[in-house]
This record gives C-alpha cells, sequence and structure tokens, in this order.
C-alpha cells in the first residue's frame, strides 16, 4: 500500500478535517500516525496565522516558503525535485487562491516527499516547512517545538514540577549550585557542594543537562532516589525524595541600596511577576523604603497582563497605561489602572538597556509618558508588537502577532524590520554605536517629524525605534574582559569557589552565614587565594607572553601580557565573591555582591534623585499649564 493511500485517499479529506479543526473537533485524525499528525500540525499553523495575524495575510507567500522549507535539509541528495509539487523554482507560476488550496498543494509535496524518499524524517522536514512558512511575516512570529515548548511554558508559568536544586555539571558530576529555598532539596538538608553520583541506583557520572532534567523533573508528588558525595564524608548519603512544585522567580533580586532606597531587579514578565513584585515592595516598604530604583535592564518582556498590573502600582486610578490595534477588534484593547496604585506617589527611576524588551517597554514607557519616574541607561530593543501562543497537535506550539502595543502619547516604539531579514534584526543593537549618547544622537536626528510625540508634560519623546531614556548612562564592559570570559567558559571560577567550600564551608559558614550583609562589605580573597586562582587559570591554558601589548585567543589558550593578570584581578575577585554568595546564600544573594563590585549604571543612577524631583516639578506645573490652557 503507497503511503499515500495509507494516509487519505484524496486531498479533500484533508479539507474536511480542516474543517471539522475549526470547528473544535481536535480529535478527528488518530494522533499515533505520524504523517497524519504532521499534515494536521500544517493545517492549525497556516489557519490560526491566516485567522489572527495582524495584518492581512498573503496565503501564496505562506504555502510557497512552506515548500522552500520542506526540501531545504533533505537528506536524499538524489531525489529528483524538477517538474514534481517540490519543484521550488516553478514556485512562482502556482496561483494559490484560498486556504483549501493550499492545503491541497502542499499536501501533494509532503507524499511526494514520502514516497520517494522513505528514509527521510518526515517530522523534521514538516517543522523546516513550517519554520519557512513565518519567514513572511515579523520576526516574533515564530514556531517552537515541541521540546522547547515544555521549557518555556514553564518559565512563563513561573514554576516547574522537581527536587528544586540549580546544579552544574563541572567533570562529568552533578553538583549542586544551591537548594532552592523551601524546596524538596532544601528541607531534606542537601546543599552546596553536594555531589549528585546515582540517580534511582544507576550512576549519573556523565550526564548532560538534558539528562539530569529527565532524571529529576517530574510530577509533584512522584519520588526520585538520589545517592549524594558529600564533602569530608565517605559514606555516600542516600536521599528519597519527593518531587514538589517548585517556583521561578522572576525578581532576581530585592534589597535596600541605602537607608531611603529600595532596588528590585526583574529578568522576564511571567505569570507570577505581579506577585512577586509585589511582595518585594512590600518587604522594603517594612525595611523603610521611600523611593525605589527598577531594574529592567536585559529583560525581555513576557506577558502583557503582568506589565499592566506591575504599571498599575505607580498611577492613580484611570491612567491609561497601554493601548493595542490590530485588523481584528478583538485584540484592539485600551488599558488603563482601575486603581489607585499602592506606590502612585513613590519617587522612581527605572533602568533600561538594549535588552529591554516588550513589556519592559511597556511599563517603562508608561513611566515615561506620565513624566511619573525618570528613566536612566541605554535606548531598549524596539518591539511594539504582541503575540498570541497556540498549542498544536503535538504539543509544539506557535507564536503568531496579533496586535501592535502603543503607550499612552500614542508610540508605537517598534523599529523597523525586512520580512526576510530576521537575522538583521535581532543582531541590530550590536550595530548601535558603542557609545549609548552617541547612540541616542544618531537615533533621534533620523526621527521624522510623524515618529515625534509629547509626554503629559509637554516632553519630546519618539517612536519608531525603542524608549531613549529621560537620562543616558554608558553601560560598563569591563564584565566581558577576556581573562573574565575565559575564567567563566572554563568554569575555573565555580570550580576555585566548590573547592573552596569543601575544604572551608563550615568554618566559612559559621563565620558569615548569618551574617550575609557584613560578608558583602568586608570579606575579601587574600593573596594566597587568588594566587592559586592564578596557577587554576594557568593549569586551563592561561599564558603570560612577553612581547604583546592585548589579550588573544589562540585555540583554546589565552595569551596575555605580563602584568595584565595583576591589572584585572579585581574582576574575577568580584566575580568570585558573588559565585561564594551564590552557593551559600542562593541566587538572590548573587546579584547584591555584583552590583557592588561592577554596576556603575547602578551607582551613577543613585545620583540621580535631584533629577527625578526636578522632573516631578517640571511635570506638577507644566500638565497643570497644559489642562488649564
Amino acid at each position: 500500500m503507497s503511503i499515500k493511500k495509507f494516509i487519505a485517499p484524496h486531498a479533500a479529506i484533508l479539507v474536511v478535517l480542516s474543517l471539522f479543526w475549526a470547528a473544535g473537533v481536535d480529535s478527528v485524525i488518530q494522533p499515533d500516525d505520524t504523517h497524519q499528525e504532521n499534515l494536521k500540525k500544517y493545517i492549525q499553523t497556516q489557519r490560526r496565522i491566516v485567522d489572527n495575524y495582524v495584518e492581512k495575510v498573503d496565503i501564496a507567500k505562506l504555502y510557497r516558503n512552506s515548500i522552500r522549507g520542506l526540501v531545504k535539509n533533505l537528506t536524499d541528495s538524489t531525489l529528483n525535485i524538477d517538474g514534481t509539487p517540490l519543484d521550488t523554482t516553478a514556485l512562482s507560476s502556482v496561483n494559490i487562491e484560498d486556504l483549501g488550496q493550499s492545503l491541497r498543494k502542499f499536501e501533494d509535496a509532503y507524499l511526494y516527499l514520502a514516497n520517494n524518499s522513505p528514509d527521510e524524517n518526515m517530522t523534521a522536514r514538516t517543522e523546516d516547512a513550517l519554520r519557512q512558512m513565518f519567514k513572511s511575516l515579523d520576526p516574533h512570529s515564530v514556531y517552537i517545538e515541541p521540546e522547547t515548548n515544555e521549557q518555556v511554558q514553564e518559565e512563563f508559568a513561573g514554576k516547574f514540577q522537581g527536587i528544586g536544586i540549580q546544579f552544574n555539571i563541572p567533570q562529568d558530576t552533578i553538583t549542586v549550585i544551591t537548594a532552592i529555598s523551601g524546596g524538596p532539596s532544601d528541607k531534606l538538608g542537601i546543599r552546596s557542594g553536594d555531589r549528585i553520583i546515582k540517580i534511582n541506583g544507576k550512576s549519573a557520572i556523565g550526564f548532560e543537562n538534558k539528562d539530569v532534567l529527565r532524571s529529576l523533573r517530574g510530577e509533584k508528588g512522584t519520588k526520585v532516589d538520589v545517592t549524594i558525595k558529600r564533602p569530608h564524608i565517605e559514606e555516600p548519603l542516600n536521599f528519597t525524595i519527593t518531587r514538589d512544585d517548585i517556583p521561578l522567580y522572576t525578581v532576581d533580586t530585592s534589597y535596600m541600596l541605602d537607608e531611603e532606597t529600595g532596588y528590585i531587579k526583574i529578568n522576564r514578565f511571567a505569570a507570577t511577576t505581579h506577585e512577586e513584585f509585589m511582595e518585594a515592595m512590600k518587604s522594603l516598604d517594612d525595611k523603610g523604603m521611600k523611593r525605589l530604583v527598577l531594574d529592567l535592564r536585559s529583560n525581555p518582556g513576557g506577558y502583557l497582563g503582568q506589565a499592566i498590573a506591575m504599571a498599575e502600582e505607580f498611577f492613580p486610578k484611570g491612567t491609561e497605561l497601554v493601548s493595542t490595534k490590530s485588523r481584528h477588534t478583538r485584540f484592539t484593547s485600551s488599558y488603563s489602572s482601575r486603581r489607585d496604585g499602592y506606590f502612585k506617589d513613590k519617587p522612581l527611576i527605572v533602568l533600561v538597556n538594549e535588552g529591554s524588551a516588550s513589556a519592559s517597554e511597556i511599563v517603562s514607557g508608561a513611566i515615561q509618558d506620565h513624566d511619573r519616574g525618570l528613566i536612566v541607561g541605554q535606548r531598549t530593543f524596539g518591539k511594539g508588537l504582541v503575540q498570541q501562543q497556540y498549542e498544536l497537535v503535538d504539543s509544539s506550539s506557535i507564536r503568531v502577532t496579533i496586535s501592535r502595543y502603543y503607550t499612552p502619547s500614542g508610540r508605537l516604539i517598534q523599529k523597523p524590520y525586512s520580512k526576510s531579514g530576521r537575522e538583521a534584526y535581532a543582531y541590530e543593537v550590536v550595530h548601535r554605536s558603542d557609545d549609548a549618547f552617541t547612540d541616542k544622537m544618531e537615533f533621534i536626528s533620523d526621527v521624522p517629524d510623524s515618529l515625534k510625540f509629547n509626554t503629559d508634560a509637554g516632553r519630546t519623546v519618539y517612536g519608531g525605534g525603542g524608549i531613549v531614556p529621560d537620562h543616558i548612562v554608558q553601560e560598563d564592559t569591563t564584565q566581558s574582559a577576556a581573562v573574565v570570559n575565559f575564567m567563566r567558559r572554563k568554569q575555573v571560577g565555580f570550580d576555585f569557589v566548590r573547592n573552596y567550600l569543601d575544604h572551608n564551608g563550615n568554618a566559612f559558614r559559621e563565620q558569615w552565614e548569618e551574617n550575609y550583609d557584613l560578608f558583602r562589605e568586608e570579606f575579601t580573597w587574600s593573596e594566597a587565594q587568588i594566587d592559586e586562582f592564578k596557577k587554576d587559570m594557568i593549569n586551563n591554558n592561561l599564558v603570560i607572553k612577553k612581547g604583546i601589548s592585548e589579550p588573544e585567543f589562540k585555540s583554546d589558550s589565552l595569551f596575555i601580557p605580563e602584568g595584565h593578570f595583576e591589572e584585572i584581578e579585581w574582576m574575577p575577585r568580584g566575580f568570585m565573591k558573588a559565585e561564594l554568595a551564590r552557593q551559600v546564600w542562593g541566587l538572590k544573594a548573587y546579584h547584591p555582591v555584583i552590583n557592588d563590585v561592577f554596576d556603575d549604571v547602578l551607582k551613577k543612577a543613585t545620583d540621580l534623585w535631584d533629577e527625578v524631583q526636578a522632573l516631578e516639578e517640571y511635570a506638577a506645573n507644566h500638565t497643570r499649564m497644559r489642562e488649564s490652557g
């Protein structure tokens, strides 16, 4: 029996199936048949795009791109496709008038490939077709394969189920960095430095990250046996761990910078972000916070609803926060604060950079447009598109742009993109001027009048390329120094800290564990320890060489001039101190140390409170004048 006969007598069946699917009948095609599943996936994807995309879609382009994707990675180089349904040179002459015709023609091409190249991985080729289909859309509309989709869903849900550890795998052995506070492992006394050598009685030596996740994650209530080798204890320790919900925090850290200034860093906007933010704010309030630095640097965005909920906390009831527009009325909305925000009167600085995107730009855009706080840092990424995620038949999903969002002043901050140049779009930030002030001036000099807008108080703000901060502060790049990059890539710093705790962990904890703030102020590595670290670097192919003026990478080695290590050794000192904090107190303790040592932007921002007050006074005076005028 041919594959075509096995799947369906003729193409019309697929059209009927697509109608069933559109009506919500998802069980017509049995998921155990790979070919039917692949074809249903194609139907689902194309229909979701056609029905929901922000702009009118050219179905012919979707079809043509999908055929190009189908043949892009063929493993059979001898397969003749000339004059067949797979012939990409003839695509321009193929007339596609509606969705049904597109589906029938794709089925013809799929079946031709399946019949004539029986060893071809048709699931992989279908995924290639879907990825290529999206090339005619914007850069944020994408196909997400099942494995990645599961991880994405967990991240945005704000939790996963497992044993609750952060781990690394140096030298083929799973090493616990920290047991997540309150999680199953933490409750059993598993701690940083523990080596997991067996899982369910079988050796875990040589595991990769995916093997660890597959073995240790699992449904809440299920159990897993682990055998641990703990430093200075001869006999292995056996634990039976009952898996549970493990939160994935989006607030990296929150603490007091001084007696009146709170600091909160948010890494993305997931389902729990507003709740985490409120807990952090109330905790800081209890410590006497009178003003806030909100750090949204390198925050790529996430849930629109969470961004709106957070922004709402800084404004009076009825303040417009963001609006969305689409060709579909169901995706066109305006969002305003539904109540007085808890922190509507607190002085505010928001830190942003070129990695701040989407939901981060919604929050900072609302704050800037209403003159509510000072935006500090570098120009943001420039993503003004809203996506909806749709699940497909095999647990993969697609993300489709359904609308554009606009800040309260009417700005669309989406930067330009070419539908054929996704890589150039993603790397646009790399090509900006290294100097943030020069980047600002180059950007605003090219902004047409149609993309210039006014804040409530009449200040000029700009659309078409991200949020331009009110106060530019150049980001320090010392963290990317060659020696530091080399140290982190080789995990020398991590291993040094791990070995330090192996030999000194009890004494260290006795002195510092209850005195984290004192640790931040007073702990330092001794000269003997730094000399030992330098030897470790040399053993990992750091070479000190005469006659060169700058660090040079060759093969797997880093060559540095004489004296260079001594000039920059404060940087690995800082990173290893932060790593030490992470391994003892957890991730939330890592960032304050990094900020103490490296973060010049944060230090300069905390000198700008006079500018914040001046903005408040200017806004109060000029907004009243505009209202009365």
